[in-house]
């Protein structure tokens, strides 16, 4: 057994690269490996920013013999007279063998001939020689390069190659680099450190890199890396703010990381927390330290009692010039912060209402005017919402003020300056400024949620605001004539449309937003008169996009599929769908809790019996009372009449508005098992297709409503098992 080690060495590579292709890398090592008959045992890949490695372990140094046995034509079409036919000799040669050596064989159909072939094992060094390019060839990422006058594309320019079979080079050349690069043994070590390294075998490649001030394996700068923040964090009695994407991205920004701990002068203090966090992390991929114990306000005007005076950095510089490179981080900072304490300043100069006026100078979107008429449709869209949720009056006095002032920032010297901070830094002006507390958090929680897995506004007039903007967005867009296709979404509508959703259902708000968007397509029509709008096949359009944001959501929370078409799928009618989403996924929910509790097949198969039969009847699907359509004077027998009394028993739970009406359905559905049982295979059992049309059509009647009563719940024949 031996030990294989390939280090594509290149120039500094991005960080998601040097972390992504890594499962790419180790998907196609194991398949080719395993496909080459060469079964390995420890297969490993890491990255640094100039290096992506992999070793195997355990690599038998030949491929395993592969026997093989093939059926080939009859007998008496491969052999006449005891020679070969054309037939048997292209078998043969198709097997690679002679015509002689095919064997005749019985089989449950009479002779046949079969081969017997051998593909003995390759040496190992000869198949990774083929394989090494493939693997280099086959990683995918963002803006690869070409250089020079080669056509290899890569992350990066290729400068290096090592490739060792134990103490063996592999001979691998890449010859559409430029200049084209062969496999060796010379390594580079740390960037500081101009001498090469010759590697001597495969087993010692991580000890002569770590002596060259390169930590290779990239789950150990982890654990080194979070460890080392943790531990001097609390002993300056603080917490780290490290995100998990910053951690990530600082694993693959050093090969010999090193922590480095900076300060700040006590003025910048005076910034909002978000300024510091944001300049420190998202400019300079440094990390806060937070004060323990403090409650977070995301109103707050100042980072005095939030944030420590101090950051790490990871450096990757040699231990001696960590002096240097402490002083260096504090001069770039000092000097950030210094740039968002003077915008703050000038934009405290100017009123939040004057700087509204200036949005009428910048445009949203061609065709859809400028931002200050965004707002102003995003404010008619927030006196509608506000009429539909019946809020209190001072809900809706706060929301209608932030709507009106919630872009106010965009044209703000610090949201130019750092656009993450948009909302944020717009409510903290309005707080200073005077005005309502609620009225500022509505401002800075509309934007939220940002993203799949963020926040969702926590207050009442945020989460009106948030919905506003998202609808108003989908509106104008959709009536430009945009829409996201596959991957291209460029106006983020799917992440709209789903932050509508989220915040309808984290507020258990009943909103029908079907009628909505019908009334909001009429006002779009009169607003941009140059698109001529058809304000029906609008909101139909937009309904139907809000239906698959819905069913998406419900699949990425953990409901089966079958489960989601059954509730909002295309077989369901968009009216009972978007007539009140927190309806949709409340009767979601019931249906995989039956499920779970194994008690879901038995209404399935209720609903579905009554169904199949129903469907040969004319009766309406929104049919829900037995009452109008049945005619007991026609009933035969007393299963008819019971079944009645079960349509009567389900009639007030399907027409009814309490919050467990769905509970109550199945279960009635369930229990109404022996009933319909006892209708179509009882003693008193009756033929539904009577020959009479009166009594036929009657009891096809019953049979509807039921359907249509379950209806209610779920479309059943969207189950499955």
């Amino acid at each position: 057994m031996a030990t294989f080690l390939l280090e594509v060495g290149t120039e500094e590579l991005p960080a998601d690269f040097a972390r992504l292709a890594l499962p790419q890398l180790e998907l196609a090592v194991a398949a080719d490996l395993e496909s080459s008959r060469l079964e390995a045992t420890g297969l490993r890949v890491t990255s640094t920013p100039r290096r992506l490695v992999v070793t195997v372990t355990d690599l038998p140094l030949q491929q395993r013999d592969l026997a093989e046995e093939r059926k080939g034509p009859p007998a008496q079409q491969a052999f006449k007279e005891g020679q070969p036919t054309p037939a048997a000799i292209g078998f043969a040669k198709r097997c690679g063998i002679e015509a002689a050596q095919l064997e005749v064989r019985e089989t449950e159909k009479g002779p046949f001939v079969f081969a017997r072939t051998l593909d003995p094992g390759r040496p190992t060094l000869e198949v990774l020689t083929e394989l090494v390019p493939r693997w280099i060839a086959c990683l995918q990422g963002r803006r690869f390069m070409r250089w020079g006058e080669g056509e290899a594309r890569f992350s990066r320019p290729i400068r290096w190659l090592v490739a060792l079979l134990d103490d063996t080079l592999v001979p691998v050349e890449l010859t559409e680099c430029d200049p084209p690069v062969s496999s060796g043994r010379l390594s580079r070590g740390h960037r500081l450190r101009p001498e090469a390294i010759t590697i001597t075998d495969a087993a010692s490649y991580g000890r002569q890199m770590a002596a060259a001030d390169v930590q290779v394996d990239r789950d150990e700068r982890g654990r080194w890396i979070r460890e080392q923040l943790e531990t001097r964090a609390a002993g300056l009695g603080a917490s780290i703010d490290l995100p998990e994407a910053l951690f990530e991205e600082l694993i693959d920004l050093v090969e010999a990381p090193q922590l480095i701990e900076g300060t700040i002068e006590e003025r910048f203090l005076s910034l909002p927390p978000e300024v510091l966090s944001t300049v420190m992390r998202s400019h300079q991929r440094y990390v806060p330290l937070r004060l323990p114990a403090t409650s977070s306000d995301p109103l707050a005007l100042d980072a005095h009692g939030s944030l420590l005076p101090r950051f790490f950095c990871i450096g990757n510089g040699l231990a001696a010039a960590a002096a240097t490179i402490q002083r260096g981080n504090e001069r770039v900072l000092r000097a950030r912060l210094a740039d968002a304490e003077f915008f703050i300043a000038a934009d405290r100069r100017i009123a939040s209402i004057d700087r509204r006026d200036q949005l009428d100078r910048v445009t949203f979107a061609e065709g859809l005017g400028s931002l200050r008429d965004r707002c102003e449709r995003l404010e008619w869209c927030t006196d509608v919402l506000l009429e539909s949720l019946a809020l209190s009056d001072a809900c809706g006095s706060h929301a209608r003020r932030a709507a009106h002032l919630c872009k106010h920032d965009l044209v703000s010297q610090m949201v130019g300056e750092f656009p993450e901070l948009q909302g944020v830094i717009g409510g903290k002006y309005l707080l200073a400024e005077g005005e309502p507390r609620p009225v500022a958090l509505a401002v800075l929680e509309h934007y939220l949620p940002r993203g799949a897995g963020d926040q969702l506004p926590a207050s009442e007039a945020g989460a009106v605001l948030a919905m506003a903007e998202r609808l108003e967005l989908l509106l104008s867009i959709y009536a430009k004539g945009e829409r996201p296709s596959g991957s291209s979404d460029p106006y983020a509508l799917r992440r709209a449309g789903n932050g509508l959703l989220q915040i309808l259902w984290d507020r258990g708000w009943s909103l029908n937003l079907l009628a909505l968007l019908e009334r909001a397509c009429r006002h779009w029509a009169l607003l941009l008169p140059q698109y001529q709008l058809d304000s029906s096949s609008l909101a139909a359009e937009l309904a139907e996009f809000l239906r698959q944001r819905l069913v998406s959501l419900l699949e990425e929370q953990g409901v089966a599929v079958d489960l989601v078409q059954a509730v909002a799928g295309s077989s369901v009618a968009l009216e009972r769908v978007l007539s009140d989403p927190a309806d949709a996924r409340q009767r979601a929910a019931l249906l995989l809790q039956l499920r779970a509790a194994g008690s879901l097949s038995a209404v399935q198969a209720v609903v579905l019996r009554a169904a199949r039969l129903a469907e040969k009847g004319d009766l309406p699907p929104g049919e829900l009372c037995a009452a109008t359509v049945v005619n007991p004077s026609l009933f035969s027998s007393p299963s008819e009449s019971a079944m009645l009394a079960v349509l009567e028993t389900l009639e007030p739970i399907v027409c009814g508005s309490e919050p467990q009406r769905y509970a109550a359905l199945a279960q009635a559905l369930a229990e109404s098992a022996p009933v319909l049982a006892a209708f179509f295979d009882g003693e008193q059992s009756v033929m539904v297709m009577a020959d009479d049309v009166a009594i036929r059509t009657n009891r096809l009647n019953l049979l509807g409503v039921l359907r249509n009563q379950a209806a209610v719940l779920a479309d059943f024949s969207r189950l499955q098992g």
